[in-house]
């Protein structure tokens, strides 16, 4: 089902659609009313959602489905916007599974490429399963993991073996999941943590923005040549590898991808088996294919500790299940005992509490 307000992107979107022979268009609405109203009697295997409707946005729509009758969503938004990257944020939030650009006019350099990953994200994010979710609001707003105190911070004696980076990666289903782990750390977290999340380049700075208003610490795109600070998140930019280079400085790579990703996960938890060792922690989020895995067993085989997201909490289980089937999980966890996890193996001695729970 395609729900789209213009009609000349609806048209658009149903020649693209149409064109593939994997897609069938079974119904084609301009509001979340419309889409809300037909859901029941079409049950559409998928849906691509505009997220600037008249009437109730597609963040509320989304909310919706997902609550009354749960159906995979791919929203189709105007990356160029900060409010249409917030609400597309927000919509992951609530239960989409993806993200990708609104297509272009046929006479435009990018329509093919834009054209294609619409229909691949459709056909791919047709088969993930999807669970009812209960109707939210803001509950996350505010919700941030408590600050450390002098005392906690000053508490367990710093050995030699003290973790000193925390690599974290995910795809599809990621950017809830990051919310959820990050936002889980405590403001004065004593670790710079480093962030790959498989999305389109274009998204990547409002993705980057969305997670700073969400979390306690502090999050930016990551910068060539920099020095990581502790308790300061760094996500890798589109199209651009990440590493964790010696002295704990980041470097970008424009290398070639790796498993079909660029940034990918497998280049930093790499950088960071060779760079810090034993002193490194790895978490592989929920997400589609293999990517992160072989660097997670790195990690591991550096001696260090590293963990995957449980089945029964992640959108897909494709790259944890891949780890953890290399035997690169020292840790396997549901989403919320990833958090606390980490603050222990940061700060022994220190529990952390669940800012969702």
């Amino acid at each position: 089902m395609l729900v789209e307000d213009s009609l000349v992107v609806r048209e658009l979107l149903r020649h693209i659609v149409g064109r593939d022979p994997r897609l069938e268009v079974v119904a084609a609405v301009a509001s979340g009313e419309e889409a809300l109203a037909v859901l029941p009697n079409t049950r559409p295997d998928v849906i691509s959602m505009d997220i600037r409707l008249p009437g109730i946005d597609g963040l509320e729509t989304t909310r919706r489905i997902m609550a009354e009758q749960p159906t995979p969503i791919v929203v189709i938004a105007d990356s160029v916007e900060d409010s249409s990257l917030r609400i597309s944020m927000n919509a992951l939030r609530a239960g989409a599974l993806s993200v990708v650009e609104k297509p272009v006019a046929t006479t435009h350099a990018g329509y093919d490429a834009v054209s294609s990953e619409i229909c691949t994200q459709l056909r791919i994010m047709a088969e993930v399963p999807v669970i009812r979710r209960r109707p939210i609001g803001s509950e996350w707003a505010g919700r941030r993991g408590a600050p450390l105190s002098p005392s906690d911070l000053a508490a367990p004696p710093v050995a030699s073996n003290a973790a000193s980076v925390l690599a974290i990666a995910a795809s599809t289903g990621g950017p809830p999941a990051l919310a959820r782990v990050i936002g889980g750390l405590p403001d004065g977290f004593p670790l710079p943590v480093l962030v790959v999340q498989h999305m389109g380049p274009a998204f990547m700075e409002g993705f980057a923005s969305w997670l700073n208003g969400v979390v306690a610490l502090p999050v930016r795109l990551a910068a060539d040549g920099e020095r990581a600070e502790a308790g300061h998140v760094y996500v890798a930019p589109g199209d651009r590898h990440l590493e964790w280079a010696p002295g704990g400085h980041l470097r970008l790579l424009d290398a070639a991808p790796v498993g079909g990703q660029r940034p990918a996960a497998t280049v930093l938890f790499s950088s960071v088996a060779r760079h810090a060792g034993a002193r490194g922690i790895g978490v592989l989020l929920t997400g589609m294919g293999e990517d992160g895995a072989t660097g997670l067993l790195a990690m591991r085989q550096a001696g260090a500790q590293t963990v995957a997201e449980h089945e029964s909490t992640a959108v897909v289980f494709g790259m944890p299940a891949a780890a953890i089937r290399l035997s690169g999980a020292s840790a396997i966890l549901p989403l919320d005992q990833v958090a606390p996890h980490l603050v222990r193996l940061a700060l022994p001695g220190l529990a952390a509490k669940d800012p969702f729970a």
